[in-house]
């Protein structure tokens, strides 16, 4: 923790955002979430209940650093048979990965509160660069008087990238799981150091 003399928050481009130090992921407050396409008709929800995400905000906030990782046994989507499948050598084979995770490798395109975080994201044994649109929503003290930061990010990946490319062909054209995969990030994360 910061002592009560240094300053937790700082001017930036016109932002008030953290002093240097670095943030954990708030396991109570935050939704790694993902939506994809089912049956060319419609949209399925999901989330991976476990994940941790580190973040350093660095003193030149262009460097500022995150790394995640996502439990891959955690994933639901609300259907019992259909996370079951998920976890299976179909999808992302749990029992052989069990993580998912992902490394930042810069920030850019910073518009106020907005910004790119570029990275590597890894699924399986297949490690790809994303790009996450991030909103930065602020820096605030909570009751018990810890720092948190809050954030949102989103991106899209095409899952056959990944490896995962199981499919089955509608008889009316189409496959049963659309190929491209959003994700959405709404977290906050306590200052630690």
């Amino acid at each position: 923790m910061t002592s009560a003399t240094e300053p937790t928050t700082r001017t930036w481009n016109g932002l008030t955002i953290p002093a240097a130090g670095t943030y954990e992921m708030d396991a109570n407050h935050k939704r790694v979430g993902f939506i994809a396409r089912h049956m060319m008709v419609s949209k399925v929800r999901g989330e991976f209940a476990q994940a941790t995400a580190t973040i350093v905000v660095a003193e030149d906030p262009l460097q500022t650093t995150v790394t995640a990782v996502l439990q891959a046994e955690s994933i639901s989507t609300g259907a019992a048979d259909r996370d079951a499948h998920l976890r299976s050598g179909d999808f992302l084979e749990v029992e052989k990965f069990p993580t998912l995770t992902f490394r930042s490798t810069g920030v850019s395109d910073v518009n106020g509160n907005e910004f790119t975080l570029t990275g590597d994201l890894t699924v399986k044994d297949v490690t790809k660069p994303v790009q996450l649109k991030v909103e930065f929503e602020g820096v605030e003290k909570n009751p018990w008087g810890q720092e948190l930061i809050g954030f949102s990010a989103s991106t899209e990946i095409d899952r056959e990238e990944f490896g995962l490319t199981w499919n089955v062909a509608l008889e009316t054209g189409g496959v049963l799981v659309g190929k491209k995969i959003k994700i959405e990030i709404e977290a906050e994360a306590i200052r630690q150091a």
